[in-house]
């Protein structure tokens, strides 16, 4: 037997309750991740003396590189959405921003320092779950009008 129509209509509230929490989540991720990446592209781009990193020295081109690559995905991670021009490209800028953080463990785990890869792990989990998040469960809607 089928849901009655209040049933029905109790059902949908609770889906859509759920779908515009979940929603709200995901926003909070998608800056938090854009905040991150943007800032660590600026830093990487203009203010290079001021990193910690011991490879700076070594591969002065590596900053400017994968300061360029920081800033692609912390703008990736949240315009298309925002502006709602390709939000698809939201789910693209995520896995992308995956691909970089397991490059950046294996760069950590070659250099010795496996003891630093707690961010990059945290960071791989939150764009897992703005994928994720992106492509099944609150997918970007576009206005009409």
């Amino acid at each position: 037997m089928g849901l009655s129509a209040n049933e029905n209509n109790k059902y949908e509230m609770i889906q859509y309750k759920t779908s515009a929490t979940l929603n709200i989540i995901l926003w909070v991720v998608q800056i938090l991740l854009a905040v991150i990446f943007i800032w660590a592209g600026f830093m990487k781009i203009f203010l290079t003396e001021n990193l910690p990193f011991l490879w700076k020295k070594t591969n002065p081109g590596l900053s400017l590189i994968t300061g360029v690559v920081d800033l692609s995905a912390g703008f990736g991670i949240i315009l298309p959405g925002l502006l709602r021009i390709k939000p698809p490209l939201t789910i693209y800028a995520a896995y992308g921003t995956i691909v970089l953080m397991v490059a950046a463990s294996i760069f950590h785990i070659s250099r010795g320092e496996a003891n630093e890869i707690g961010f990059n792990v945290v960071v791989i989990v939150m764009a897992a779950f703005v994928a994720w998040g992106r492509q099944s469960k609150a997918r970007f809607t576009l206005k009409k009008g």
